[in-house]
Order: structure tokens, then C-alpha cells, then sequence
């Protein structure tokens, strides 16, 4: 029902995001892991019967946050894409609330990993969050947003719509957890 932000060449961030959780989950299941997602499809979780665009983000959202705390030893990614009013912004950036004690370390595990991997380039620093990111701030166990790059840019944008690159995403934040859960 939220599509996102849209790139500057009319791809919708739902879609992007959908597309690299999925192949990050079959990596990680092919691995061994045990993985839950909040939706395999484009569609909202929120409760039947609930009216209205708001009620249903806010019951979409707490269902959500519902399966990040479900577990008590799940390490949580939330997918997203930026989008920024000058295109020249790019890379992907983390981030990470105060409300979990690994929180800091997961988003500094996945922003090295991305400027390892993928965006050499890639100078961004983590970020602190409040309780606007109600996942991140809200979540029990160690979360992250992985914003993956800025769909604001043109450069950027062109390629996290194709397979090939979201796939290296998916590889990028699938690095990221593996070298946080050896620790």
C-alpha cells in the first residue's frame, strides 16, 4: 500500500525492496539460516478488517515489529532505498537506533561491507536513529535499516532496478551478517 519513495526514472523502492530481500533470503536459507520475512509479495500485513490508509500502515507497522521481536535471537534488517531533493547524493547508509546494545556494531559491520564490496567510493557514516524509525527503535534485538543507495540519483537509481545488481546487494547485507554472527 506504500510504495516508497520513486526514482527519478519512475521505479517504485517497493518493488527494489522486495526484489533484494528476496534473494538475501534464499542466500541466507541455502546457508542454513533460519529466516522470516515480512512479506514475500507486494502486500500489506496488517490485520483484516482494519479501515482506513492510516490504520493500516499503523497495524502493518506493529505487526511488524511483532515478528522483529518474536525470537530472542534474531538479528533483523530492515530494506529500504534513499532519495534525496540533489541527485549528485549516492551509496548506501545505516542506520541504527541506541535502544539495543549491538545495534551500533551491526549498521558498522554493514556500511564497511558495502564500501568493501560494492561502493568503494562509499564514505557514508552511520547514523543514529529515534523513534521515527519506529523498527529500528522499537525492535528487541539487534536491527538495522540498510538504506542501499539514493534512487535520486541517476547513476544509482539505473542500476538498483536491475537484477544483476540487486543480487550484489543481497550478497552485500547477506556478507554483513555473516561476519556479524561469527562474533
Amino acid at each position: 500500500m506504500d510504495g516508497g519513495c520513486t526514482s527519478i526514472n519512475g521505479d517504485v523502492e517497493k518493488g527494489i525492496n522486495l526484489n533484494i530481500l528476496l534473494a538475501l533470503r534464499d542466500m541466507l536459507r541455502v546457508s542454513g539460516y533460519d529466516v522470516e520475512v515480512t512479506r514475500d509479495t507486494d502486500k500489506s500485513i496488517h490485520d483484516k478488517g482494519i479501515e482506513g490508509i492510516a490504520n493500516q500502515k499503523s497495524s502493518d507497522m506493529d505487526n511488524r515489529l511483532a515478528l522483529f521481536n518474536k525470537y530472542d535471537n534474531a538479528v533483523c534488517i530492515s530494506i529500504h532505498q534513499n532519495q534525496f531533493t540533489d541527485p549528485k547524493y549516492s551509496g548506501a547508509q545505516m542506520f541504527y537506533s541506541d535502544s539495543n546494545n549491538q545495534n551500533e556494531r551491526l549498521a558498522g559491520i554493514m556500511q564497511n561491507k558495502f564500501s568493501e564490496l560494492l561502493q568503494p567510493e562509499n564514505k557514508r557514516e552511520i547514523k543514529l536513529c529515534g523513534k521515527e524509525l519506529f523498527l529500528c527503535y522499537f525492535s528487541e534485538n539487534p536491527t538495522v535499516m540498510v538504506e542501499c543507495g539514493f534512487l535520486s540519483n541517476p547513476d544509482e537509481a539505473s542500476l538498483l532496478v536491475t537484477e544483476e545488481y540487486q543480487h550484489k546487494v543481497a550478497f552485500t547485507i547477506y556478507s554483513g551478517l555473516n561476519e556479524f554472527l561469527k562474533d
